[in-house]
């Protein structure tokens, strides 16, 4: 399976779903196999309890089911778990794309992303119809749409708050042999360490998107999906 015809695996980021990549997935999947899966506590799988172990085995059931090898790309949450899913199959994520996520979950990030969680699951419904209206006001229709259409749950925030300042993605980075597209927004303030996570890249870029956020990044799918195309060509 060369780069021509590799599969690419979208993965999303918190109390959203994998619908968030429709639009995208829509533009990619013209010349390739593409798959969204929803991972543990999010979309078709909320009843499920989110630990790292769980959403990189939603991943690689993914990737299995398109052929046993693809392109991973993650965004936010989804990032962290397409490192920790690439550093731990190298065998089944030739390239990756990590998006919004070059910050270590720790200090005084981790306790500000804890508290905003926490505050956020115990208000579900409230900080899911705030987020639905965020989203609605920040991304362009289409894209507001798709995250809409899989549903928004924030009640899994603190699980995947506790998971995530688990892992060490810098030090995962540093294990993985295959080449890493690191993508920010210019305005992301996941963006922090975004150096240091190149540099422990082997075969490692950064590309920053000029004025965007960390959500708005996503705004334009044709830019995303030219990301995603420039990391294939460098397998």
């Amino acid at each position: 399976m060369d780069a021509a015809t590799l599969p690419v695996v979208f993965v999303h980021g918190i109390r959203i779903s994998g619908s968030v990549w429709g639009p995208v997935a829509a533009i990619v999947g013209r010349d390739r196999p593409v798959a969204t899966p929803d991972l543990p506590g999010h979309g078709t799988h909320r009843d499920q309890k989110f630990n790292v172990d769980a959403a990189v085995q939603a991943v690689v059931d993914a990737i299995d089911d398109l052929g046993g090898k693809a392109l991973v790309v993650g965004h936010s949450m989804g990032g962290y778990v397409s490192i920790a899913t690439a550093a731990a199959h190298p065998d089944r994520v030739p390239g990756l794309v990590a998006m919004g996520c070059t910050a270590t979950p720790k200090g005084l990030l981790l306790s500000a992303y804890r508290l905003a969680a926490k505050m956020a699951s115990a208000n579900a419904r409230k900080a899911d119809r705030f987020s639905t209206w965020a989203f609605k006001k920040t991304l362009p229709p289409e894209m507001a749409a798709a995250i809409v259409a899989g549903g928004l749950d924030s009640t899994s925030m603190p699980q995947v708050v506790d998971a995530l300042s688990q892992l060490d993605p810098r030090a995962a980075l540093e294990t993985y042999p295959g080449p890493v597209t690191l993508v920010n927004g210019a305005r992301d303030p996941f963006r922090a360490e975004e150096k240091g996570f190149l540099k422990a890249c082997k075969r490692g870029e950064l590309v920053i998107l000029p004025k965007r956020t960390h959500i708005s990044c996503l705004a334009d799918s044709e830019v995303l999906a030219k990301i995603t195309g420039q990391a294939l060509n460098r397998l």
